[in-house]
């Protein structure tokens, strides 16, 4: 183990080089237009794979974008760990508000910034790396490894459900470790031990059948920005969702983890200073943590119409259009989520305009793991070791859809070991990673698999 811990220390500069040719394909899995980049970007991570030593490799299509599968079955006896990770990055719009090019690798102010860095491609770089470094010192992993990686993740998943059931065989294992999630903050390890389910939608409301003149037209007939807004406003009430149903299946937090979120050292005002809030916000009873975490969500993410251009245009809009994706919690099922939203919608269209609704992908559930199980006290103990004190509890108020299905079809549970931070502007302009976080993910994964070579790895303890 020591000559595996020393080459990856050894090789690190070598690693960031091929990170940066990593950071370079624009992967961008919502935007046709990046189709091809993205099936470059999954070659790579294919090319990467059989690099790194004996793997059988093969992609796997779908009918977007393809995925790949890694498979070492050399340690017979040994627990089988599935590795998870995705390739696919978000938008970099706005790219004006980059301050450097967003698929240039870029040092600044001890940070490496450019899309999709943290979200998910240095960290999911980890693991092959680690793998490679057995092989390449003479040593055999501790445990047999599977790889899968998808180019879909920032699309939901759309694909990988089906493609994990049809191929239940070969990604049986024993345990799920996915290189995407991110802990709480980059003073302190951390383990997520939950992660938020997500649906979306999208509806557009039109009034006139062309845009109009404000002046010859306006105060005569709907305006559909306004009435938008009047069905945006709709959605809350003090803070509250106000859609009919929608906290049905909802159940109190956990004492423990309210706990758990006690014993945390969490500053409200410092929190406010770095997101640039003035305040707080939510559902009332709560604090901040417990909301971001454990709490259901319906969020506007979208609301555009009418002249977007510089200056004024004295236009009256046809059409509104808006974009909404809820976050969910244990018991809440997208279907019903979604059928509560429309019913919603529906009801509080006012006249003068129709409604039209585009539901999107099947969504996802919420995910909890409990902390007692093996794997999790394995993951605890290797950051324990590496960072030199023990993690802290957390949940992730954002969603990694495939993990569920992993529950499902294979019967495991997934233990989320990603060294991203929450506060590296994921999904933003300026999105950058830690060095120190790769260095520390670097000596982390083959502390794990030995340790979770010495465990006793059971079914899952935590119903969805």
């Amino acid at each position: 183990m020591n000559s595996v811990l020393k080459m990856l220390s050894d090789n690190e500069a070598l690693y960031l080089r091929e990170l940066a040719e990593f950071v370079a394909i624009p992967s961008v899995s919502t935007d046709p237009a990046h189709a091809d980049d993205v099936r470059r970007a999954a070659e790579w991570v294919a090319a990467r794979l059989r690099k790194a030593g004996p793997i059988e490799v093969e992609m796997w299509e779908t009918p977007r974008h393809p995925a790949i599968f890694g498979r070492w079955n050399g340690a017979p006896g040994a627990p089988t760990v599935l590795i998870y990770g995705h390739c696919d990055v978000q938008p970099a719009d706005p790219v004006e508000l980059w301050h450097s090019p967003p698929f240039v690798l870029t040092e600044r102010d001890g940070c490496l910034y450019g899309r999709g860095v943290s979200d998910d491609k240095a960290s999911m770089l980890l693991p092959i790396l680690a793998a490679e470094a057995f092989f390449l010192a003479g040593e055999k992993p501790p445990v047999n490894l599977h790889f899968l990686f998808e180019a879909e993740e920032e699309i939901g998943s759309v694909d990988l459900p089906e493609l994990v059931r049809s191929h239940r065989a070969a990604l049986a294992c024993d345990v799920a470790l996915s290189a995407d999630g991110g802990m709480w903050r980059p003073e302190a390890p951390s383990i997520n031990v939950s992660s938020r389910g997500l649906v979306g939608l999208s509806f557009t409301v039109r009034g006139p059948g062309h845009d109009l003149h404000s002046g010859r037209h306006g105060g005569g007939l709907a305006n559909p920005l306004h009435a938008a807004a009047q069905l945006v406003a709709s959605l809350h009430e003090n803070g509250k969702v106000a859609v009919e149903g929608f906290y049905d299946d909802v159940e109190e937090i956990e004492p423990a983890l309210l706990e758990a979120i006690e014993r945390l050292p969490f500053d409200e005002k410092k929190y406010l200073a770095e997101v640039g809030a003035p305040s707080g916000f939510g559902e009332s009873g709560y604090g901040t943590l417990a909301r971001q975490w454990y709490r259901p969500t319906v969020e506007v993410n979208g609301f555009y119409g009418g002249y977007q251009g510089p200056g004024g245009k004295t236009v009256l809009p046809s059409e509104a259009h808006i974009k909404i994706t809820c976050r969910l919690v244990p018991n809440q099922r997208p279907a019903d989520v979604l059928a509560k939203m429309r019913r919603h919608l529906e009801t509080h269209c006012p006249p003068g305009v129709t409604l039209t609704i585009e539901e999107g992908h099947d969504g996802a559930i919420a995910y909890r793991v409990s902390p007692e199980s093996p794997a999790v006290r394995a993951v605890a103990e290797t950051l324990a070791e590496v960072f030199g004190r023990p993690p802290e509890i957390v949940g992730m108020g954002g969603t990694v859809p495939i993990v569920t299905t992993f529950r499902e079809v294979l019967g495991v549970d997934t233990v989320f070991f990603s060294f991203s931070v929450a506060d590296e502007n994921i999904h933003a302009p300026n999105e950058f990673y830690r060095p120190e976080r790769f260095r520390l993910g670097l000596q982390s994964w083959p502390r794990l698999w030995r340790k979770l070579a010495q465990s006793h790895l059971s079914a899952p303890s935590v119903r969805v």
